[in-house]
């Protein structure tokens, strides 16, 4: 005769005796107090999660919807045009036959090979610059002093990245390509300190090649730097001031404080924000590449996401390659450097 024993009755081996399984019988009392904290805490704060409500919501529509688009890097059509995933057939990987080892390879290999550049110099010289900015808002005392300075630091994040782009184009703006024949202000310097030929201030330094990737380094740095600021900053002033007291107590300057007190305690969030910036190293938007570039700096200038962008306006059927091996190469980079973090640091993503 068959029947179904509780969950938590087991058969004791030595006795062969069914007896009651105490440790089952806490997990599952744990398990159930904690999931009736867990809705009670929703209850209690239903206003906070109803805020991630539209957050979710353009989460699920701009970031998990279209990944249904990327099985587009596996079919094709009879025409070769670029349609919906539904209306296409499965082809394997000849998409990226093509992309990688055909007749297109050698643009997308420049393509990546600009990415990669941009975003590796970008994060090189880039990513010290919030944490100094941050050390120094620390160092200064007076609060409507150090308001004024983060406004002003903070103030490019939220200027379109068209009213940039225009800015940079006036300030390296060749005599030939402005009305009024003077070239623009920073090419003028640069040509006086004598870091710039005379010939290149005339026709204007957005369109010589060489300049194209410093040009994009230093206008993201100048965009980005100190609004990427707060996060560090944030944790500095959460530094119990016992530290830097316990640290002036042992004779510890303000170099000895910065080294030994402040850096330890923004190491965490150092290596977190690090962590981010290599999984994102080959994600560069084509907003500010298309704004800067032009047809005379496209062998620097072109990257990967552009070059997705000009194969979809041509209805080629496998723009989404790209973008894909693209994606791929970055979720690589980010769990590499979550386990060296790991086993370097103690600290990871997850």
């Amino acid at each position: 005769m068959k029947f179904q024993l509780d969950e938590h009755i087991k058969l004791d081996q030595e006795t062969n005796q069914y007896v009651m399984d105490k440790e089952q019988v806490v997990r599952d009392n744990v398990e159930k107090d904690h999931w009736k904290i867990v809705l009670r805490t929703i209850l209690k704060d239903w206003r906070l999660y109803l805020m991630l409500v539209p957050m979710l919501f353009i989460f699920i529509c701009w970031r998990y919807l279209p990944m249904y688009e990327l099985l587009t890097a596996f079919k094709s059509n009879l025409n070769g045009a670029a349609v919906s995933a539904s209306d296409q057939y499965f082809n394997g990987f000849a998409n990226f036959q093509t992309v990688l080892f055909g007749g297109y390879s050698s643009k997308f290999w420049m393509a990546f090979r600009n990415t990669f550049v941009l975003s590796f110099y970008g994060l090189l010289f880039g990513f010290p610059v919030p944490i100094v900015i941050a050390l120094f808002f620390n160092e200064i005392k007076s609060n409507a002093y150090r308001s004024v300075l983060q406004v002003l630091t903070y103030l490019p994040k939220f200027i379109s990245i068209v009213v940039m782009t225009t800015l940079v184009w006036l300030l390296l703006s060749g005599a030939n390509t402005v009305v009024g024949g003077s070239a623009g202000v920073v090419a003028q310097l640069l040509a006086k300190l004598g870091l710039v030929e005379k010939e290149v201030t005339e026709a204007g330094m957005m369109y010589n090649a060489q300049y194209f990737r410093p040009v994009y380094i230093i206008s993201g740095i100048w965009e980005g730097a100190g609004y990427g600021s707060i996060v560090y900053f944030a944790a500095v002033i959460a530094i119990n001031p016992t530290s830097y007291e316990a640290a002036q107590i042992d004779g510890a300057g303000k170099m000895a404080q910065m080294r030994y007190v402040v850096l330890p305690a923004m190491l965490s969030t150092i290596v977190i924000m690090l962590i981010v910036r290599i999984g994102s190293l080959l994600s560069i938007g084509y907003e500010q590449v298309i704004l800067l570039k032009t047809t005379y700096t496209e062998v620097t200038a072109q990257v990967v996401s552009t070059l997705a962008l000009d194969w979809q306006e041509s209805g080629l059927a496998f723009s989404t390659v790209p973008e894909f091996v693209n994606n791929i190469t970055s979720m690589v980079l980010v769990i590499g450097a979550n386990l060296i973090s790991k086993k370097a640091t103690d600290t990871s993503l997850y």
